[in-house]
């Protein structure tokens, strides 16, 4: 079943294709009943669309040319939009938006906008803060050739600053995902015969080439956990805990999660983690303060008894 403003989109579609549709034609094509789409019709008027109709012998639905453009018909979207534009000022979206285009833009959105969503969004901007990102950004022309390599399969040469040096490369770009506020290529490196990610900001003179490729099957399909886990290297040791607090509470204040969260009853949980060293998974528990006992290994419980008597020698 569509929503309502599924139903207010598919009727723009029809009526701004300049046919004049008859009520039975309309009807069947949005598959709603005759009342349905008279309501759907006075909303559209409602908002400012220019809706014609036409009564008696040849009578007919049809969108008026030539007018101005309507209020946007946006509702609980406007907010995210709005909040979008705002994480982007301040770095959040990994992308060096100028602060004049992020404010060029929310001006024309905010002049489109019905009054009553306008107070709305400028209600939700007065009362939130962004803290800015320091993560270096990437800026926009890289970007959009990147991701015009990916989508036209046209293979992308550049330079690369990484930190054995700097080298040059031809990839065959899959995909870009952003990792905790960085973007990262993924692409299969032609020199080096395998599948390689690139950091965007050390990408440097992107040219799309004229060689073009077949794509190959990725290697998975959560690409993001995929990259991480080349962050990290093999993770060899599994801890078990049980946490004295619910699943929900754990997820919330745990700084991260590096295993599975299981609910036992409504105030325990356990935490199987994969962790690369027993002192960064100590250095978590201690900072979110979540009591817990440990269930496996007999080495972490070792490794945590032999921590808390050289903390406690310290005082």
């Amino acid at each position: 079943m569509t929503t309502p403003g599924e139903r207010m989109l598919e009727l723009l579609s029809l009526l701004q294709s300049g046919r004049r549709w008859t009520s039975q034609d309309l009807s069947r094509a949005m598959d709603v009943p005759a009342r349905t789409l008279r309501r759907d019709l006075e909303h559209l008027r409602d908002l400012g669309y220019p809706v014609e109709g036409v009564r008696g012998p040849g009578g007919h639905y049809r969108l008026v040319a030539g007018s101005a453009l309507p209020p946007l018909m946006l509702d609980d979207e406007a907010t995210a939009i709005v909040l979008g534009l705002r994480l982007a000022a301040t770095g959040g979206t990994g992308v060096d938006f100028t602060a004049e285009a992020v404010d060029r833009a929310g001006a024309k959105l905010r002049r489109i906008l019905p009054a009553s969503l306008r107070r709305r969004t400028d209600e939700v901007l007065a009362a939130v803060e962004f803290a800015h990102v320091d993560h270096p950004r990437v800026d926009t022309d890289t970007l959009v050739t990147t991701t015009r390599a990916i989508t036209t399969r046209h293979c992308l040469s550049f330079t690369h600053h990484g930190r054995s040096g700097v080298s040059g490369r031809v990839v065959e770009p899959m995909r870009l995902v952003q990792i905790r506020g960085r973007w990262y290529l993924y692409a299969w490196d032609r020199d080096r015969n395998d599948w390689r990610n690139f950091r965007v900001d050390r990408i440097a003179e992107p040219q799309t080439t004229q060689k073009t490729f077949l794509p190959r099957p990725l290697p998975t399909e959560d690409l993001v956990q995929h990259i991480e886990a080349r962050f990290h290297g093999p993770r060899t040791n599994q801890v078990v805990l049980t946490l004295h607090t619910d699943v929900h509470d754990a997820a919330s204040r745990l700084h991260r999660i590096d295993g599975v969260l299981e609910t036992i009853d409504d105030h325990r949980c356990r935490y199987t983690a994969s962790v690369d060293s027993y002192t960064w998974i100590a250095v978590v528990l201690t900072a979110t303060d979540i009591e817990f006992s440990v269930d496996e290994p007999a080495d972490f419980r070792a490794f945590l008894e032999h921590t808390g008597r050289r903390l406690l020698r310290a005082t």
